[in-house]
């Protein structure tokens, strides 16, 4: 996100000369720079011990793939307790473990996205009224229905390189 405004005052942002960040918007009146954002989120591989990974699909986002339990960081929050609330709110299932693998910058949502992988106890799923369909999937079947080239592909690859490596564990 891009001010013209300034957030505070109101009062249209000029431009100031601030070190090596070069011309950025600034508050002649509030004297402070507003520089710009992407809005941070997480996106979640929910893995089981049986090594299957959840899968969902939003009809408002996609009704031709499945993807990755993902949500917005609210204001105050961590980026691990939003991937436990994603978790549960998308799935019904809690957590016991969230382990961070990488972030991507998604252009046409100007997001940064936190990749986590979430360790679950497999079981049923609860209902949400964000999801319309869920669904357990193999390791080796999961890519198969995730949008070749998408966020949610690379971040199914690199939790399965981290699973290959080595034992899924279960508390």
């Amino acid at each position: 996100m891009q001010f013209t405004y300034c957030p505070q005052c109101g009062q249209a942002l000029g431009s100031k000369i601030l070190g090596d960040e070069g011309a950025v918007p600034y508050c002649e009146n509030c004297q402070r720079p507003f520089f710009g954002f992407s809005y941070p989120c997480v996106i979640v591989a929910v893995l089981n011990e049986q090594h299957e990974i959840a899968l969902i699909r939003q009809n408002w986002l996609t009704t031709a793939n499945w993807v990755l339990v993902a949500g917005y960081i609210k204001p105050g929050e961590t980026a691990e307790d939003c991937v436990l609330r994603e978790v549960f709110e998308e799935t019904g299932l809690k957590p016991y473990r969230a382990e961070y693998l990488s972030s991507y910058y998604h252009e046409r949502r100007d997001c940064l996205m936190l990749a986590y992988i979430a360790r679950v106890k497999k079981a049923e799923f609860g209902e949400s009224p964000e999801v319309d369909a869920i669904a357990w999937f193999g390791l080796d079947e999961a890519g198969a229905n995730l949008k070749p080239g998408s966020i949610a592909e690379k971040v199914y690859v690199e939790a399965r390189r981290k699973c290959s490596s080595g034992p899924l564990d279960s508390k």
